[in-house]
C-alpha cells in the first residue's frame, strides 16, 4: 500500500496538452485501455491515468465533438460517392476543338470537370511573335518581379513572399535561355501585380476569348515564364482558371476537388505531396486518389476547375497566360475558411 502511494506521489502531473491528446485519440476511435497503458508508460500513475481517461469518456464536451465528427463523416461519405462516380468516367482529360460556350458551361464549368480546348488561340499575335528574343528586344530594360531561390526552400510556394526579387526582364530572359533545367527561378502569377503594369504592352498580343471570358471585368490575365523544369507543386485555386499555353509544353497532374480527404491538405490550399514522386510511405492515402495527367501544348487551353488539385511541370522553356474572368460566377474565395491551418 505504501509502495502504491509513493508511486502515485512520484507520478508526473497531468497537463492540458496530454488531455488534448486523450480527447483526440478517443474521438479518433482508439482503444481507451491502450490510452491508459500509454499514459502509464509515459510516467503517469495508474490511478491518474485511469481517472483522466474515464473523465474524458464521460465529458459532454467530448460528446459534442463526437457529434461533430459524425457530421464530418457524413460529408466525407458524400465526397466518397463523388470519388467513385468520377472513377466510372474515362480518366483521360478530353480535348475539344473550338468548344462552344453553352457546351463548355454545361459539361465542364458547372460540372467541375477539366477539359483541354484547342483552336481558340489562332488569332493571338502572341502565338507567332512570342519568343525570348522578342521579349528581350521589346521589354529587356523593364524591371520585373520574379520568384528566386526556390531550390533552397522545400516550401517555396507557401513562402513565396520571401522569394520575390526585382531584376531587368532582359537579364531574367537570359537566365531562362541559358540555365538549362531548373526550378530555382520562375515568373509566376504571384508576381503579377507589378509585372502586369511594366509589361502592359505585351498584352496587345493577347486576344480575349469572348466565348468564355468577360472582357468587361478588365484585363485579368496572369503571365508565367520560366525555364524547362519549373514546378508548381500540388495545390488548388480558389477560382476556376484557364491556362492558355503560348510557348513550350507543360505536364499537368490533376486530382478532382473531392479527393481532398486523400491529399494531406494541412496548410491553406497546399499539400506537401510531391507530384514528381509521390511518397506512399509518408502519404499512404494517396494510393486511393485519382490522378489525371495531360501534356498541354502550345495553342491549347486547359480549364482547371475550382478546388481541383494540380501539379504543373515545365517540359520546355515555357510561357503561359492564365485567366479567371469567366462569364459565369467565379467567386468562391469569399466563403473560403478564414482559419487556414487544417
Amino acid at each position: 500500500m505504501n509502495h502504491t502511494v509513493a508511486s502515485e506521489t512520484a507520478s508526473q502531473a497531468m497537463t492540458d496538452e496530454w488531455r488534448r491528446w486523450i480527447a483526440e485519440n478517443l474521438i479518433l476511435g482508439n482503444d481507451p485501455q491502450q490510452l491508459y497503458h500509454t499514459l502509464v508508460g509515459a510516467g503517469f500513475g495508474e490511478a491518474v491515468a485511469r481517472a483522466e481517461v474515464q473523465q474524458a469518456q464521460a465529458s459532454p464536451y467530448l460528446a459534442g465533438a463526437q457529434r461533430l465528427k459524425n457530421r464530418l463523416a457524413k460529408h466525407d461519405w458524400v465526397l466518397d460517392c463523388q470519388r467513385q462516380l468520377n472513377q466510372l468516367r474515362n480518366p483521360e482529360i478530353p480535348r475539344r476543338h473550338r468548344l462552344g460556350a453553352d457546351e463548355f458551361f454545361e459539361l465542364y464549368y458547372s460540372a467541375n470537370r477539366p477539359v483541354i480546348i484547342t483552336g481558340m488561340l489562332e488569332d493571338w499575335p502572341a502565338m507567332q511573335k512570342w519568343n525570348l528574343d522578342y521579349f528581350r528586344a521589346g521589354w529587356g530594360d523593364c524591371e520585373v518581379e520574379v520568384q528566386f531561390g526556390r531550390n533552397a526552400d522545400e516550401h517555396y510556394e507557401l513562402n513565396k513572399t520571401a522569394h520575390r526579387r526585382m531584376m531587368r526582364f532582359g537579364d531574367f530572359v537570359d537566365l531562362v535561355a541559358t540555365s538549362g533545367r531548373t526550378n530555382d527561378f520562375y515568373m509566376t502569377a504571384n508576381n503579377n501585380s507589378h509585372n502586369q503594369r511594366v509589361l502592359s504592352t505585351l498584352w496587345r498580343d493577347i486576344v480575349q476569348i469572348p466565348e468564355y471570358l468577360d472582357g468587361s471585368l478588365g484585363d485579368q490575365g496572369f503571365f508565367w515564364l520560366g525555364p524547362q523544369g519549373t514546378i508548381t507543386p500540388f495545390h488548388h485555386d480558389l477560382t476556376n482558371n484557364f491556362m492558355a499555353q503560348v510557348m513550350g509544353r507543360k505536364r499537368v497532374l490533376i486530382m478532382p476537388a473531392c479527393e481532398i480527404g486523400n491529399v494531406y491538405n494541412h496548410a491553406h490550399c497546399f499539400t506537401h505531396v510531391d507530384g514528381r514522386a509521390v511518397d506512399l510511405q509518408r502519404f499512404p492515402a494517396m494510393r486511393n486518389a485519382q490522378i489525371l495527367e495531360c501534356v498541354l501544348n502550345p495553342g491549347e487551353i486547359l480549364f482547371l476547375p475550382v478546388g481541383c488539385w494540380h501539379f504543373v511541370e515545365g517540359l520546355d522553356i515555357s510561357c503561359t497566360v492564365s485567366f479567371i474572368n469567366f462569364r459565369w460566377n467565379n467567386d468562391y474565395a469569399s466563403f473560403y475558411p478564414a482559419l487556414r491551418d487544417f
